[in-house]
């Protein structure tokens, strides 16, 4: 009975994901309108709101294609593998309820989001093109560079709370935001979210202008639209992820639900102002500047921690 339960919650939960993602597709197309002095989509339904569904029914029900000489079922098997690790990566969300509640969660974080580079690359690959292949290329020795201080920052944060579960930081935050005690591994957090999602200015997985979209070029109708909504729904988990470590995580407050909004808005606010890094300084910042200052932040973590262990004894 109770694997039924979890198995519904779970279906809720999907849906209420696969909406807000819809959802934050309008209000990036909104505030990018606004951005750059126009109105952006205001024809279907009041003010533009049934335009994502509208764009969900347009996509789905365009004719498929795909190249001739492609790996057909790798080519279809990696936008459905895509939305399913980033579904199953919200498992971790920190219910008050207790009703999912996972000891490792942060572990299985890292595995998820490991698991991602695997989806992009065989879809490049499977493509069978020249360019879906070097788009691919690009995004996974981007997103493997800046998973090394990922995973280390995330380590920072293991080692002051004790343990890989997300509830920890909930407890923890009750008096003082991480964000306000360690300023510098926030700031670096948030640019390397943005990097793992592919967003502005890290989009070079999917550089329009130099890549012809990147690897999912040859996608088409519900692969390419497979493939949108993984990323959007990364962005949401990773609007999430920035508010359960640094900004306090009060899930019995609605100031929690409007933080991971204002995040998201972010993400946006972003794209619409700053232009695309070049590759040689994408890479450089990662392996010089974020690399170095995230293995600081751990050193003098284990330091401390030896420290109070040794005052304690």
């Amino acid at each position: 009975m109770q694997m039924v339960l979890l198995i519904i919650y779970f279906l809720v939960l999907v849906v209420m994901i696969l909406v807000s993602m819809a959802f934050l597709t309008l209000l990036e197309r909104k505030v990018l309108g606004y951005i750059q002095i126009r109105k952006g989509p205001n024809k279907v339904g009041y003010l533009g709101i049934l335009q994502p569904f509208a764009d969900a029914v347009k996509l789905f029900l365009k004719e498929e294609s795909h190249p001739w000489m492609s790996n057909y079922l790798l080519y279809w098997i990696c936008p459905v593998l895509a939305l399913i690790l980033s579904l199953l990566i919200w498992l971790i969300f920190p219910f008050i309820t207790h009703f999912i509640s996972f000891e490792f969660g942060l572990l299985f974080f890292l595995c998820c989001t490991s698991m991602g580079v695997y989806s992009v690359m065989l879809a490049g690959w499977s493509s069978n093109s020249s360019y879906a292949l070097l788009g691919s290329l690009r995004a996974v020795a981007q997103t493997i560079s800046y998973e090394v201080s990922l995973a280390l920052i995330l380590l920072s944060y293991i080692l002051m709370m004790g343990g890989f579960n997300l509830m920890n930081f909930y407890i923890y935050q009750e008096y003082m935001w991480f964000i306000v005690m360690n300023l510098p591994l926030g700031l670096v957090w948030f640019s390397t979210m943005l990097a793992e999602t592919n967003r502005t200015p890290f989009d070079f997985a999917e550089g329009e202008s130099e890549l012809v979209s990147g690897f999912n070029v040859e996608y088409s109708s519900g692969g390419f639209a497979l493939i949108f909504m993984a990323e959007y729904v990364s962005i949401l988990f990773m609007s999430l992820m920035m508010v359960v470590l640094n900004l306090g995580c009060n899930m019995k407050s609605v100031i929690f639900f409007v933080e991971i909004v204002l995040i998201s808005f972010l993400f946006i606010w972003v794209r619409g102002t700053l232009p695309r890094f070049r590759y040689d300084k994408l890479m450089y910042m990662s392996w010089k500047i974020y690399l170095p200052l995230s293995l600081n932040y751990l050193m003098f973590f284990v330091s401390l921690k030896i420290l109070l262990n040794c005052i304690s004894c």
